[in-house]
């Protein structure tokens, strides 16, 4: 009926639906009864009007009215038990596509979220699905149902008169032609309302995310007119949409109504002249008036899957992309325990850029590594490496020897522990996000590593103490606060492998020497890789290394570095312009 092009994405959710079966079966069966009872209305309207009212037949006086109460308790029991059922297999479909969307998700590389925008996969998680859920509940429920129902009524219609119903048939054909190019249509614009949905979705996120800088810079009539904007294009775009799915309903009635017309006329002829009686003219009108409405839906619902469709689409080109981190068939499981990582002839390819250079370098194990240079050097890209955030274009990363790329993605990451210069936190309790790393901790492990991070005592200080929740990305915390709650998360995982990126640089002097303090607990007895833009915050790592261009520049002690008055010797200067004596005499 519908031209629809059935691709292997669409046959998954065949397949999804296949799965509820014995549900779709009991509701097929709950549309067989209305289907009947819809029928079956139509039929009674010939003995009402021949066998009551002309003949004046006491006995289907009474059988009659008990009859239509029948009729129309099935039917209603019938029309509740198919709403719930397919109301539940529409659900049912929708959970598992959002788990597969967002399972997929989370197993995309880092490389995926730089390219994507987050109100987008957003979007898709919720806006794309829910089009997919009225294309499966509403859209099949109402095919199967209305089928049913056309099925009864046409067997009606001929059983009273089947050349008026030849007639009426005629009609049906004809009306279906524009359906499907509008179907066509409905599906490119439908495309068009997600992606601007998505879009809206995203710049919502930002604004809202980044409300503190629009009110600072009194941007707020600026970002009222960009979403003014972007709300008049998506309503374009709707309206679009309504004009191409409003136009085949009204096809669809004129189509009718010539068919109507005609059954009155030949119809009420007939009845005149005798050959027919009342009864069985307005039974058979009742079952054309009854067929016709059916069939619009019919045509309606195209649109509908057309919608869905396109939201199929966008939610499998997500489900569908490959991670270019590649797991081995058989990895390497890496044991926990003190290790020795090692760089061979690296080189790394970004966006067509070659972002790291021909880098060999040996970390042993338990010792402190700062990288340092100017930004952009390619410091991040580095430290990204080992734990496969992204991979090697070129030469090797090697932890004891074995090639990363032949570990398990899960035990090389569980041999990491991460600080960043931005600290990431959830929207939940102090306790639950300081084990965020280690599920099964205890109380006292938890209370032992918010001390070791020099966090206990502001978290003593809340009324709900590790209770506490900590608000959106931990919005109720201060700087120093939140950098030292993810330090007591590192130092709960208790990885073997540490990675500092810029922990300090964006706190205040009070709080970096707390924070220094809690780091210098955490990095005990680890291999630790430190990115640092204030030297002053390294004098503790056992080797510094200079990054230029993504290039290592040099590499020793920081006083052998100053000594070389090479590219460290000129951060040094730009850092500390009262000159070296002062810095060496205060050391």
């Amino acid at each position: 009926m519908f031209k629809i092009k059935i691709k292997e994405r669409h046959k998954r959710i065949l397949f999804l639906i296949k799965e509820n079966r014995f549900k779709l079966f009991l509701a097929m069966l709950c549309m067989l009864v209305i289907a009947a009872a819809s029928s079956a209305t139509a039929f009674l309207v010939k003995p009402v009007l021949d066998d009551i009212f002309f003949n004046k037949n006491i006995t289907m006086l009474k059988i009659i009215p008990l009859a239509v109460v029948v009729i129309y308790l099935l039917r209603g029991l019938g029309m509740y038990g198919q709403d719930y059922l397919m109301n539940y297999v529409g659900e049912s479909i929708i959970q598992h596509l959002r788990n597969d969307l967002y399972d997929c998700i989370q197993d995309l590389p880092i490389s995926f979220f730089h390219r994507e925008k987050t109100g987008v996969l957003m979007s898709r998680i919720t806006n794309d699905v829910n089009i997919i859920k009225t294309m499966v509940s509403t859209a099949v429920t109402g095919s199967l149902k209305d089928t049913f129902t056309v099925i009864g009524l046409t067997f009606v219609i001929f059983y009273r008169d089947w050349k008026m119903a030849l007639f009426a048939f005629i009609i049906l054909p004809i009306a279906f032609f524009p359906v499907v190019e509008f179907g066509k249509r409905v599906r490119r614009i439908s495309t068009g309302c997600q992606e601007a949905m998505a879009d809206l979705n995203t710049f919502l996120h930002e604004t809202f995310a980044g409300n503190k800088i629009v009110k600072a810079f009194g941007m707020e009539p600026y970002e009222k007119k960009r979403f003014f904007d972007k709300a008049l294009n998506l309503f374009k775009l709707e309206m679009r949409a309504v004009v191409a799915r409003s136009l085949s309903s009204p096809i669809m009635e004129f189509l009718g109504g010539l068919g109507i017309a005609f059954i009155i006329w030949y119809g009420g002829y007939k009845v005149i002249t005798g050959s027919s009686t009342a009864g069985t003219f307005f039974s058979f009108m009742a079952a054309v008036l009854m067929l016709y409405d059916p069939v619009k839906k019919l045509s309606g619902l195209n649109n509908a899957i057309q919608q869905g469709l396109a939201a199929v689409d966008r939610i499998f080109d997500i489900i569908e992309t490959e991670s270019d981190i590649k797991e081995k068939k058989d990895p390497v499981s890496i044991e926990r325990r003190p290790h020795r990582v090692t760089f061979e002839d690296v080189f790394f390819k970004y966006d067509d850029v070659m972002v790291l250079k021909d880098i060999n370098l040996e970390v042993n194990a338990g010792e402190i590594l700062a990288l340092v240079g100017m930004s952009g050097g390619g410091k991040t890209s580095l430290v990204n490496l080992i734990p496969r955030f992204y991979d090697v274009t070129r030469g090797a990363i090697k932890i004891d020897g074995l090639d990363i790329q032949d570990a398990s993605i899960s035990s090389l990451r569980d041999q990491m522990g991460i600080v960043t210069q931005e600290p990431i936190l959830f929207n939940d309790s102090i306790r639950n996000n300081i084990a965020y790393g280690n599920q099964e901790a205890t109380d006292k492990a938890i209370v032992a590593a918010a001390k070791a991070a020099y966090a206990y005592e502001f978290i003593q200080a809340f009324p709900n103490k590790f209770d506490t929740n900590i608000g959106e990305l931990g919005g109720r915390l201060s700087g120093g606060e939140k950098q030292r709650i993810c330090i007591a998360r590192a130092l709960l995982k208790d990885a073997p492998i540490l990675i500092l990126d810029e922990a300090t640089s964006s706190l205040d002097t009070e709080s970096e020497m707390l924070v220094q303090k809690a780091l210098e607990n955490l990095m005990k007895g680890r291999t630790t890789f430190v990115i640092a833009h204030r030297l002053s915050t390294i004098d503790y790592a056992d080797r510094i290394v200079v990054i230029v261009d993504g290039q290592i520049v040099e590499e020793g002690k920081q006083e052998e570095l100053i000594s070389m008055r090479g590219e460290f010797f000129k951060l040094y200067q730009m850092q500390y312009s009262d000159g070296y004596d002062k810095k060496v005499q205060f050391r």
